[in-house]
């Protein structure tokens, strides 16, 4: 069985995230999306929230599954027996993050990164461009799975008292 671990902050999951699991499905067998702390950022969401919107997210996707990931991503892919790691890329300054994490994933746990070129109608969607839409009092519901925009509007009213 081929598994492939599809990391992020998910803060939150958006429909972007959700089509390169659709399309890591293709690939492999199982795909973990796996909910992840970056410690550069403070995120929305908590992370508890983050799996749960991530689940229902992926919930009619075969083969897809949420966990979080405790600490080192590479330890997280170990643990599942993870042969790659697959992360969507929408432009150049996608790749300029993502290929220095792929290198040290790889360095610390063997195991190759494989990069999903986003949809092009879903490639002006970022988190935090959601978020910031949203905090400003914009429509996000085309944005993100439908659980999500709620969830992100009562953190952003919650965050704002």
């Amino acid at each position: 069985m081929r598994i492939a671990v599809c990391p992020g902050s998910f803060d939150p999951i958006t429909n972007g995230h959700v089509d390169v699991v659709r399309r890591a499905l293709t690939m492999f067998d199982e795909v973990v999306v796996a909910v992840a702390t970056n410690a550069a950022k403070a995120p929305l969401l908590s992370a508890a929230l983050r799996v749960e919107l991530a689940a229902a997210a992926v919930r009619g996707l075969t083969g897809a599954r949420v966990a979080l990931v405790p600490g080192l991503l590479a330890d997280f892919l170990r643990q599942v027996g993870a042969s790659a790691v697959v992360k969507g890329i929408r432009g150049a300054s996608d790749v300029d993050a993502e290929v220095p994490m792929a290198l040290m994933n790889r360095h610390l746990s063997g195991v190759d990164t494989v990069f999903v070129v986003g949809d092009q109608s879903l490639a002006h969607i970022a988190s935090s461009m959601v978020k910031d839409v949203a905090r400003h009092g914009g429509r996000i519901d085309d944005l993100v799975p439908p659980a999500v925009s709620q969830a992100v509007r009562e953190a952003l009213a919650r965050q704002a008292r």
